[in-house]
């Protein structure tokens, strides 16, 4: 019989919530730069090439031991490539939906990591998560307002207003998942300091790709658009850092179902900074969203 899990501490569990700040914060920077002019793969570069060179930097003065099998040689880059089109998809949905909506999309990832598990490696979903997979898809759908009910717009309206946003997030979502997978079955033996770093400098490589596709870099064409740019990378490399050089002496660890309230504080800053507002209605709905992953996250195993 396996131990009782040990609570964790409370400078653990602010830790872990300042990171769900910090996540959300970065998002809603994301949507200032965007309404600003910048496009998502410029983002995506700043922010995944600052948060590589700062994981590196770190791991050159911490004497991380870096060494990789040859299945991690094919592995990394297979889930950094993930990473890296995962990374243009959130922010694609992030610039066309409010914030909070595209991360609650979003999670729905445990459903695709499920799924992934199963038909990848024939690891049959868990009772738990067929229980929770409905009860997320309807509090998606209420908060989506996915009939038009709230918006009065109608579900043709109201679809031809959220449907590429919820799209993108979705196929973030799904990518995610798969990631994930790959990462816990193939490369879960190496340190997560050396797998992030490993994986942001790939995300990077991505979106350089993007930006070659489209002809060039988009920069901000406004005061606010820098300040959303910087804003961004800082935030997202200084929840990285903390996730994977704090978090392990504390104990804790990395994929705590307390960070996924994050979509609960981009709701928040989204009203506050952006404006952005929901319907009573939705927001129960993302209660729902929110509520059920993070249930599933504390389950007993």
């Amino acid at each position: 019989m396996a131990p009782p899990a040990k609570a964790i501490s409370g400078t653990a569990f602010a830790t872990l919530l300042l990171i769900a700040l910090v996540m959300g914060a970065n998002h809603v920077a994301a949507r200032v730069a965007f309404n600003n002019g910048v496009d998502v793969a410029t983002a995506v570069v700043f922010r995944s090439g600052v948060t590589a060179l700062v994981l590196v930097l770190l791991l050159r003065l911490q004497r991380a031991r870096v060494r990789f099998t040859p299945r991690h040689r094919f592995m990394l880059p297979a889930i950094g490539l993930l990473v890296g089109v995962q990374s243009l998809f959130i922010y694609s949905s992030v610039a066309r939906l409010p914030v909070a909506l595209a991360l609650l999309a979003f999670n729905t990832y445990p459903i695709w990591t499920a799924l992934w598990a199963w038909g990848v490696y024939r690891h049959r979903p868990e009772r738990a998560m067929l229980i929770a997979m409905p009860v997320i898809l309807a509090g998606l759908a209420l908060a989506l307002d996915v009939f038009g009910a709230a918006s009065g717009l109608g579900t043709a309206g109201q679809w031809a207003r959220i449907g590429a946003g919820v799209a993108f997030a979705l196929a973030a979502a799904g990518t995610f998942g798969l990631a994930l997978v790959i990462t816990q079955h193939e490369t879960a033996d190496i340190d997560g300091r050396v797998r992030t770093a490993a994986t942001m400098g790939m995300a990077t490589l991505v979106a350089l790709a993007g930006v070659a596709v489209q002809g060039g870099f988009r920069f901000p064409a406004a005061d606010a658009g820098w300040w959303g740019l910087g804003a961004l990378t800082f935030l997202y490399g200084t929840g990285i850092t903390i996730l994977f050089t704090v978090l392990p002496k504390l104990g804790v660890v990395g994929n705590s179902p307390i960070m996924n309230v994050e979509p609960v504080f981009a709701l928040v800053l989204g009203w506050l900074i952006l404006g952005q507002a929901i319907a009573p209605v939705q927001l129960v709905g993302a209660l729902v969203v929110v509520g059920a992953v993070m249930a599933l996250g504390m389950r007993r195993r």
